[in-house]
Order: C-alpha cells, then sequence, then structure tokens
C-alpha cells in the first residue's frame, strides 16, 4: 500500500485441530483432493507460515495435504497470536477471532445460521456473516491456518487488519485445500475493537495459458504466495513491472508475499487517493529470508538492504518499519504504523 495517515494499533489469533471448533477459521475456493491430516509437529514448515516470536504462524504449521489413498481427515493447524510488538494488537485478534469464527466449524455446524451463532458470542454482529463469501464455503467440516495479519492501515480509532489464510474444507470424505485474504473494518469505542465489515479477496477467473512470467513465479521456491496472491497472477491482471521485481529480488531473498492485488482496500487507508494494489502495481512482503518485518530480532540492515533493493528494482514508493535516507525522488522511502508489520513495494505502471 502507499503511505497512509496512521497512528497506534497491531496482531492475532488462530486456533487449531481438526474438525475445529469456533475459532479455526475459514477461506475459499481451492483444489480437492483425498488426504491424511498432517500432524502439527511436523519438522518442515508449510509454505507461508512464520518460525517466529513476532506473533506469525510457528514452524509445523501445516501445508496442502498431498494426495493420498488413504482416508480423508483435515490437518491440524496451529495458533497464531499478537505480541507486544504490535502496534495495538487487539485490534487483528478482533479480526482474526472473526474470521476463524466464520470460516471454521466441526463435523455438521456448517451452514450461515450457525455461523452466525458463533460471531454473535463474540459480541460481534451476527449480519457480518452475510459478507463472509468465500469464508464460508458448503462443506460438512473446515479448520484454517491464519498465514498472517497486516495492516492495510490504522488511525487512531479505525484500521484495516488483511488477514491472510489457507482453509481446508470436509466434503462427502474428501478433504479440498483453499485459502483467502479478508480485509477486516474495524473501529474502537470505549469498549474496544469491533468489527464493522468484511471485504473477502475476489481475484477473478485465471487467464489461459498462463503467461510465462507467472508460470516462473508460482515455480520459485523463493518467492512464498498465499492463496488469494497466486490468484491474483493467474488472473492476469498483474503488472510486469511487479512480476520482475519479485523474480530480481528473489534472487537475493527469500520473500514470503502477504498481499498483492485483491484483498486490500481500493484507497490508500483514510484518504480517498487510489491504491497500487488493486491496480496490480504492488506487493507487501512480510517475512525476509524466514524473519518476520514485525519482529524486534530481525535485524534493522536485512530489512534496510531489502527496502533498497526493492527501489532499485524498480519501485517508486517503498514502504516499512524503517526510514530510510536517499532514494531517487524525496518520497520513494516511508516508514509509518501501517508499514510497521510489512514491506510495500509499488510501481507507477
Amino acid at each position: 500500500m502507499t503511505r497512509e495517515p496512521t497512528q497506534p494499533s497491531r496482531r492475532v489469533v488462530l486456533l487449531g485441530a481438526a474438525g475445529g471448533l469456533l475459532g479455526a477459521a475459514g477461506c475459499g475456493s481451492g483444489t480437492t483432493h483425498t488426504a491424511p491430516s498432517p500432524s502439527a509437529s511436523s519438522p518442515s514448515a508449510p509454505s507461508l507460515s512464520a518460525p517466529s516470536p513476532s506473533g506469525t504462524a510457528p514452524a509445523g504449521a501445516p501445508t496442502s495435504p498431498p494426495p493420498t489413498t488413504q482416508a480423508a481427515a483435515l490437518p491440524r493447524t496451529t495458533p497464531w497470536r499478537p505480541t507486544s510488538a504490535e502496534i495495538t494488537p487487539a485490534a487483528k485478534l478482533r479480526a482474526v477471532q472473526l474470521v476463524e469464527a466464520i470460516g471454521a466449524w466441526p463435523q455438521g455446524r456448517g451452514g450461515a445460521a450457525a455461523a452466525r451463532t458463533r460471531v454473535a458470542a463474540l459480541r460481534l454482529p451476527a449480519s457480518l456473516v452475510a459478507q463472509a463469501g468465500p469464508l464460508l464455503p458448503d462443506a460438512d467440516a473446515a479448520v484454517v491456518q491464519v498465514v498472517d495479519a497486516q495492516y492495510g492501515g490504522i488511525l487512531t480509532d479505525s484500521a484495516s487488519v488483511l488477514v491472510v489464510c489457507r482453509q481446508w474444507t470436509l466434503r462427502g470424505g474428501r478433504v479440498g485445500a483453499g485459502g483467502t485474504t479478508v480485509d477486516v473494518r474495524l473501529t474502537r469505542a470505549a469498549s474496544g475493537w469491533t468489527v464493522t465489515a468484511l471485504h473477502p479477496a475476489r481475484p477473478g477467473a485465471a487467464v489461459s495459458p498462463l503467461p510465462g512470467r507467472v508460470r516462473a513465479i508460482l515455480a520459485d521456491s523463493r518467492i512464498e504466495l498465499p492463496p488469494a496472491a497466486q490468484a491474483d497472477l493467474r488472473s492476469g491482471r498483474i503488472h510486469d513491472s511487479v512480476l520482475t521485481a519479485m523474480r530480481q529480488l528473489a534472487g537475493t531473498y527469500r520473500i514470503y508475499v502477504s498481499v498483492v492485488r485483491s484483498g486490500h482496500p481500493l484507497d490508500v487507508f483514510g484518504t480517498s487517493r487510489p491504491s497500487d494494489h488493486p491496480r496490480g502495481r504492488a506487493f507487501d512482503v512480510w517475512q525476509i529470508d524466514g524473519h518476520a518485518v514485525v519482529d524486534p530480532a530481525t535485524p534493522r540492515g536485512l530489512i534496510e538492504r531489502f527496502m533498497r533493493d526493492a527501489a532499485a528494482a524498480g519501485s517508486y514508493n517503498v514502504g516499512g518499519p524503517v526510514q530510510l535516507s536517499g532514494g531517487a525522488t524525496a518520497n520513494q522511502f516511508f516508514s509509518d504504523n501501517t508499514h510497521h508489520d510489512h514491506v510495500h513495494i509499488g510501481f507507477t505502471g
């Protein structure tokens, strides 16, 4: 996202277990296959979860279950919670609690009516369920793994929290893997943060054949993309400058992308200025070489080098937790509360 007026706020929750209760949250769309339940203590970290004390999902969080001829079962999921490194973690916690409540349920407790009951138990408006879209697919059961929750914008009394997640659904004995990113809007009152609206990602249909640059990025093990971001690339609506920069940065770093086009506010939060994201001219990175941007233990030098390399890759608008000097223009680098948890990389075209 481009520079926005910001103020206090920050990070989030995930609940676990196959057949997850009012907790493990959801997302929609994906492929279907038969699969066993991978253990949450698996030694290898999944493709978009982060093993860091920063509040990201720990190593061992599940990836899409592999094809098998055994009986299908939903994977186990692991918690993702805010830490003291966040700016007002309560906002992110509230956003993720709602996504979890709508998008995950045990066997036999699916559907809008049951989701409204779960949302009401959080003392949030049950009417929000009508805005859930892909968070509430038709399935017998569902679990979710929150990959990251970053700010789409944070002001004194309002916020946009982008909840990036993977979801697994069970239908007729078969497990389907998918996911989405939800722009959760919140306001703060004397009683705390409450959710006012949900805007799930809508990437659009995939083009065929896929452009060569898109295929190369999807095949690059050094570029981690969540489900909505993958779908954005497949839609053919991402500018070549973004694709080129991703490949260039992946030559030096392993990058974990949170948001590309869909699931992001249309305007720079708190303004009427169009954001570069919905136009397919920006992407956000929440983790670099396995280090979460928000984690105080992440070397500042790593983030600074990454931001400067992003500018060298053609970005006119690089934002992050560090205010850098220099740049081709006076405003090429910026820092504010919104970008305390990720690096924004924007392009003019």
